[in-house]
């Protein structure tokens, strides 16, 4: 029942037989008299007190005059507990003082009515949301008497529009944060980024990213509003083993009921957090880390919390692996960049692409002069005949390796090059030009062997990973996508009619057609249920295919009701194609540097046998045992699958192995190492070192002699020590390290590992630290 008819029912009952009201307008009521509203009283009683909707009367204090049932039922107690309190004791304080302003315009005859929506304490401590219309009840000299108030309960409708707006928020934050991770170039721009969506979306007090190191162990990378004293306790710390294939997320509503370890749980308690959430992060099947969700009160964890925690750990994931393949492709093109060797991409009609330094240096050209120009520039008119039949193999898809050949330098001079070919291929596989690396082998055959890798298409490998988002209501149809989708899919989805996939057609792995109403999504949504680790390919319009991972989650209300999905499709093509070029360079890289390790040790050792010069021979000797020790380095290098590290005792073991082969069948090497992994630029100074040291104990402390030369690599803190121990005399650094190239040799290695070599007595030893 609105205010208007109150107070039409008010005009009724209090209207005398025969009198004209013609003077009372609406809302301002005008009493008639004493006698007709006492007639008239008990029938608008009744009529008010079944009104489905709450009725007030109330003086000019704010103090209630009358109430019917249903306020009554509104507040939880009887019209004895009401009558006579004030209507703003049971406001709560940010809606008290507007409506008591309100009313006192009211009452000071400025305003006749007004409505106000505002929260109403109950006798038991609860409240609800009401629509509170006052309006005026004049004498008839126009003066304030009372105000009639209707109360309707519309606390159904505020729970439903806080529903939504928390709804529409979580989607906000997972598109905002999506854009924002597309635009990063950083590590730490994911991060901060992610925490920014963790703390809007799950509307948490505090957050934290960590990270597995390379021990597997939870490392903090970010976080917000967390001590460091708290960071230091509990970090390390995980709720799964970093072999476990499918992490569950962990919550704790409330930690003073929780079953963690009393220290662990005694840590948290002192940083005033109340409840947490651990959310794992996962990509491709391994554990990456996690996220965490702090409170500062007791809080119940929704499942639609739960999933949209784990739709961000999942962009979260995608964010992290696309910095390491720009990380990776940021490598590749430092070292194409400073490759010695000439490295050049050309199209299939042999006009220069890419010229880098190296090119440069080999052939006279720079690259403003060589780029745009036909690669015949670098033939000689005798050998013009090469370019097409290497064009015509490379348009069949073959490489060509190590083609000896000859090519003319800018100034005219001929030199001899080695050339070794391959076919560029687009993402789709077709080939689209040719890479050439050229080594000058006139200079090479007497020289150390230098580093050179393939060049590959940079645009693929520093280009963004693809995230093509999109969502659909509860039947499978497009509500949403991204321009993401737009460039996976090659058309642009219907919003409304699409059902289940932005995508033209679908293919499993194999190639077996994927009919739209069983993709992911459509299981996803069916199923109520996420899908993950599935795979399959997209075809376009234009009959390309792209192979994807998709993450369909479905959307649930605060009931639990599947309202619609999200899914984010990952482009896996680039990826996948970038990985495999990498090993081939790699392993190229690996059994070139070798093959010329073992040619120039073989020129060394030929020499060594030839010269008749005992100096130059023990000269050559050593640069041939030095060279061994790198070797054997190398080898360790190339055999490990981590592109950044080695491991320290495969790598002591391999360098004191080649190292016994120069020395007499009476000597033995004794070695330990327990310092784990290493990193990969520590790898040759140290054989050097180690080579040195060795060297050095077989000559001057077993003095040719039978022994035992003992060699330790070990942590010590956050350095390492190598040790080297054979039982002489010993020697003064300073005094010997004048008249011993070896032992400069040492110096100068240890100051490029940030180190420092003494020698030590009682017992003897060489000791190398270094970080």
């Amino acid at each position: 029942m609105s205010v208007e008819d109150v107070a039409a029912r008010l005009q009724g009952a209090l209207a005398q037989p025969g009198e004209e009201l013609a003077t009372l307008h609406l809302p301002r009521i005008e009493i008639l008299g004493e006698t007709a509203q006492t007639q008239k009283s008990q029938r608008l009683s009744s009529t008010l007190d079944h009104a489905g909707v709450g009725i007030v009367e109330v003086d000019a204090e704010g103090r209630l005059l009358r109430v019917n049932r249903h306020l009554c039922a509104l507040m939880g107690c009887g019209p004895e507990d009401l009558v006579g309190r004030s209507i703003f004791d049971e406001s709560f304080a940010e809606d008290g003082g507007t409506d008591r302003a309100r009313f006192q315009r009211q009452v000071a005859g400025e305003i006749d009515r007004y409505t106000i929506e505002k929260q109403i304490r109950r006798k038991d401590g609860s409240s609800f949301w009401a629509s509170v219309d006052s309006c005026s009840v004049l004498d008839p000299a126009g003066h304030f008497l009372y105000a009639v108030r209707v109360q309707h309960d519309i606390t159904d409708r505020k729970r439903a529009e806080a529903a939504l707006a928390r709804r529409a928020e979580e989607q906000s934050a997972l598109f905002d944060f999506t854009d924002a991770m597309q635009q990063a170039h950083a590590p730490e721009q994911v991060h901060e980024a992610a925490l920014d969506a963790i703390l809007r979306a799950l509307r948490c007090d505090r957050a934290s990213i960590l990270l597995a190191d390379d021990a597997q162990v939870m490392r903090f990378v970010t976080a917000r509003g967390l001590s460091d004293t708290y960071k230091r306790a509990v970090e390390g710390h995980s709720p799964w083993s970093p072999d476990e294939q499918q992490p569950q997320p962990v919550t704790i509503p409330d930690l003073r009921r929780s079953d963690l370890p009393e220290d662990l749980r005694a840590s948290i308690e002192a940083e005033g957090i109340a409840a947490v959430a651990f959310i794992p992060l996962r990509q491709n099947r391994r554990l990456l880390g996690k996220f965490m969700a702090y409170y500062d009160t007791p809080h119940a964890f929704t499942e639609p919390e739960i999933n949209i925690a784990l739709t961000l750990a999942r962009q979260l994931g995608f964010g992290l692996e696309r910095m390491q393949a720009e990380r990776a492709a940021q490598r590749l093109a430092a070292i194409v960049a400073s490759s010695d060797d000439a490295i050049i991409s050309k199209s299939l009609d042999g006009i220069i692409q890419t010229w880098n330094g190296g090119a440069e240096r080999i052939f006279g050209y720079t690259a403003q002069e060589a780029i745009g120009q036909p690669v015949s520039i670098l033939i000689p008119q005798d050998r013009q005949n090469e370019e097409p039949q290497i064009l015509a193999r490379i348009r069949a898809g073959e490489r060509v390796d190590h083609f000896e050949t000859i090519r003319q330098r800018e100034d005219g001079r001929l030199i001899d090059i080695s050339l070794s070919i391959s076919p560029i291929r687009d993402e789709w596989g077709r080939i689209m030009g040719a890479s050439k690396i050229a080594r000058d082998i006139t200079e090479k055959k007497e020289a150390e062997a230098k580093l050179r890798h393939n060049e590959q298409q940079l645009k693929d490998l520093l280009a963004a990973i693809p995230a093509a988002i999109y969502t659909t209501d509860a039947e499978g149809r497009v509500t949403y996508y991204n321009e993401k989708a737009v460039e996976l899919a090659g058309r642009v989805p219907v919003i409304g009619s699409d059902e289940w996939c932005v995508t033209w057609k679908l293919f499993w792995p194999d190639g077996t057609p994927l009919p739209h109403d069983q993709c992911p999504m459509a299981v996803a949504l069916k199923e109520g249920r996420a899908i993950r680790d599935a795979e399959a390919v997209a075809e376009r319009p234009d009959g390309t295919r792209v192979p994807f991972i998709p993450y369909p989650t479905p959307l649930r209300d605060e009931n639990g009701r599947v309202i619609g999905a999200i899914n984010m499709l990952v482009d896996i093509s680039e990826r996948k194609q970038a990985e495999t070029q990498q090993r081939i360079l790699l392993n190229e890289l690996n059994h070139r540097v070798k093959n010329n390790m073992q040619m120039l040790q073989s020129l060394l050792a030929n020499a060594a046998r030839n010269t008749q010069n005992p100096e130059a021979r023990e000269v050559l000797g050593e640069a041939s045992d030095r060279l061994a020790a790198m070797s054997a380095a190398q080898r360790v290098l190339y055999g490990t699958t981590d592109a950044t590290r080695f491991d320290g005792e495969e790598f002591l073991d391999a360098v004191c192995k080649t190292a016994q082969h120069a020395f007499p069948d009476d000597v033995r090497i004794e070695s330990r190492s327990n310092v784990g992994q290493l990193p990969n630029d520590a790898a040759m100074p140290l054989a050097l070192i180690l080579n040195e040291l060795m060297t050095n104990a077989v000559k001057h402390g077993l003095k040719g002699q039978a022994g035992t030369i003992q060699i330790a690599l070990e942590r010590e803190g956050d350095a390492f020590v190598l040790c080297v121990a054979d039982g002489g005399p010993g020697f003064d650094l300073d005094t010997v390290k004048r008249r011993s190239s070896g032992l400069q040799l040492v110096q100068g290695l240890a100051r490029q590992l940030r180190g420092r070599f003494e020698v030590q007595r009682d017992p003897t030893r060489c000791v190398l630290h270094f970080t």
